[in-house]
């Protein structure tokens, strides 16, 4: 070390007085009482300081070539292995602690997690001993230093960056453990969280660390998740080195950042501007489960989570709890979630039952168990093997129901489906519905939040939209007709409108006193659906409920006349066509009530 007389000779006065200063700071401070290696780094770090800080030092000053020196680094070369630490979720931090430290490690570590190591009976090195600077500015700054950074993004195979270490004192690490400020967690809490209180809990030396550890992962082990902390441990305990080990850490490592990045963004376009549709969007998917196939056998898939802040919390069947049955296939999840999002609308006791994610048969009533036997009845073909979907409780005797419904087709065979979803379940109804077979997927879900964004891939991009959340509530039925709709025609005409929405186009659905009739869809042209839907319908469609998802282009001779012809009562349809006139001409001529509705509801 420079004595201070020594020093002062090379650097002019104000420095020397600043240098003074740091001097005074650096005796009051606690690390003064450190080890004697430690110390020596200290003072190096000191020395270097008192020069870099001003621009005052003279160019002879600089160039004394005490000043620079610097003591031999803590080199995990030497022996010396080092692994840095800094975790907010301390899950399994012993196990990780005394797993390094059996193994030869020295521990180097901040705050918080320094304590608790400690507390757990492992020797640390904090960080400031290293950096000799204590924790400043609230926390933001601990870890963004040479010595912590130097020792993580060295390679160890470049003689140059070797030498720069061991010019400035500098250690290498050879483990990096790092998670982050629980940003997410903060921002989707109970009663939300202050824009000031957000800032804070932006994490900056975390992914500082990640990502400097993960670029340089042929040298540095990184992790992010404590379930990696056993693989860690094992893969040091081995003598052979793994390359794809070390390069899934530092995916995991990038990936984790990213999706952390993409909360901040998030919430921050959100507190700024609002709009729901931002210049450039991330949406962070977490792997739930690989699914056997796809669409077909011959195409492999996965199921992934949305974890966008604005999905916290927001229902749906992608959050849903299997209590029992087969895992989901591909298939299976966006059946389920069709059944679900059509029974989610209705405010009463309604059962619905979907085959290739259109409704079939849609029935509510007071009595559930009625309810559920109408939906099957509306196409009991279709229903056999598809998915029932009920908004209230499941309980013993509807459990029993759907156990043991045979077929209106004969009267004889037990119904079968793949899914059965509900908001809830009684424990006797999940006890008899397990008892109807192995393979029944039993779901519990909540509701879909509405206002949610609805994205849907095109080859080389991505669609955005608002979700379609109308009900008939939020909307006009305009009667356009000289005969205007009795009061139970109006309600059969908003059930068959609701019903329509979620049948694919075209889509037309005849109901009748809060049930569906029958119901086609998915046809080039509305004619043909129309033809299907009364076919389904039979003798009942006389004085019943007609919904079509979008307007009819003609009306003579045509989807119109042919409904009119059947006996329907009632017509619910958007306009918009410029043969309008022709359909209420028609209507007027048959004596039906026609309902101009302004909303379209294409459903691809």
């Amino acid at each position: 070390m420079l004595g201070t007389a020594a020093s002062a000779a090379t650097i002019p006065p104000t420095t020397a007085h600043a240098a003074n200063t740091i001097r005074r700071a650096f005796h009051s401070n606690p690390f003064n009482s450190l080890s004697s290696s430690h110390h020596s780094i200290l003072c190096a770090r000191f020395r270097c300081l008192s020069l870099r800080s001003f621009t005052a030092v003279s160019t002879k000053a600089m160039s004394h070539p005490q000043t620079l020196d610097a003591p031999h680094p803590r080199s995990s070369a030497a022996g010396n292995k080092q692994a840095l630490i800094s975790l907010s979720d301390k899950k399994d931090l012993a196990l990780l602690g005394n797993g390094l430290q059996e193994l030869g490690y020295t521990i180097v570590s901040t705050g918080g997690t320094a304590s608790a190591l400690e507390n757990a009976g492992v020797s640390v090195t904090k960080v400031e001993q290293l950096t000799c600077f204590p924790e400043m500015l609230d926390g933001r700054v601990k870890t963004l230093h040479p010595n912590i950074h130097g020792g993580i993004l060295a390679r160890r195979d470049q003689k140059h960056h070797m030498e720069a270490l061991n010019k400035y004192g500098i250690g290498t690490f050879d483990v990096v453990v790092v998670n982050l400020y629980p940003f997410y967690d903060k921002v989707t809490s109970m009663g939300g969280i202050a824009f000031d209180d957000g800032i804070e809990n932006i994490d900056i030396g975390g992914p500082a660390m990640i990502r400097a550890a993960a670029k340089n992962h042929k040298d540095v082990l990184v992790v992010v998740d404590s379930q990696d902390y056993p693989a860690l441990l094992e893969f040091l305990e081995g003598s052979q080195d793994d390359q794809q080990f070390r390069r899934k850490l530092a995916w995991k490592a990038f990936e984790h950042v990213a999706s952390y990045d993409s909360a901040v963004s998030e919430w921050l376009w959100k507190q700024t501007v609002g709009d729901k549709f931002p210049p450039s969007l991330t949406v962070p998917l977490s792997l739930k489960s690989s699914l056997r196939y796809g669409e077909n056998p011959h195409q492999k898939a996965a199921f992934y989570v949305d974890k966008s802040l604005s999905e916290v919390n927001a229902g749906g069947i992608a959050t849903a709890i299997q209590h029992h049955g087969k895992e989901m296939s591909y298939n299976n999840y966006l059946d389920a979630d069709a059944a679900w999002n059509c029974v989610s609308e209705f405010r009463n006791p309604t059962c619905v039952v979907v085959k290739h994610t259109n409704p079939c048969g849609v029935a509510s009533r007071d009595d559930i168990l009625e309810a559920y036997r109408l939906a099957v009845k509306a196409d009991p073909v279709s229903a056999f093997g598809g998915i029932v979907a009920f908004n209230i409780e499941v309980d013993e005797a509807l459990a029993k129901e759907i156990r043991e419904f045979r077929s209106p087709t004969d009267g004889e065979t037990r119904m079968f489906y793949e899914i059965v979803v509900a908001p809830m379940y009684t424990e006797k109804g999940l006890e008899i519905l397990r008892g109807k077979s192995k393979t029944l997927r039993i779901l519990e879900a909540e509701k879909n939040e509405k206002g949610k964004l609805s994205l849907r891939q095109v080859g080389g991009g991505w669609l955005a939209q608002d979700s379609d959340d109308l009900t008939p509530e939020d909307i006009q039925f305009n009667v356009v007709s000289e005969k205007k709709p009795q009061d139970n025609e109006l309600c059969d005409a908003e059930f068959a409108w609701l019903c329509v929405k979620h049948v694919k186009s075209n889509a037309i659905v005849i109901a009748k006193d809060n049930r569906m009739l029958g119901m086609g869809s998915g046809q080039p042209n509305r004619l043909e659906s129309l033809r299907i839907a009364l076919r389904k319908a039979g003798d009942e469609v006389k004085g019943a409920a007609l919904a079509s998802d979008a307007f009819f282009p003609f009306a003579w001779k045509d989807a119109v006349e042919e409904a009119c012809e059947s006996g329907v009562g009632v017509i619910a349809e958007p306009g918009g066509s410029i043969r309008d006139g022709d359909a209420v001409d028609c209507c007027n001529k048959y004596g039906v009530s026609l309902l101009l509705t302004n909303v379209r509801h294409f459903k691809h």
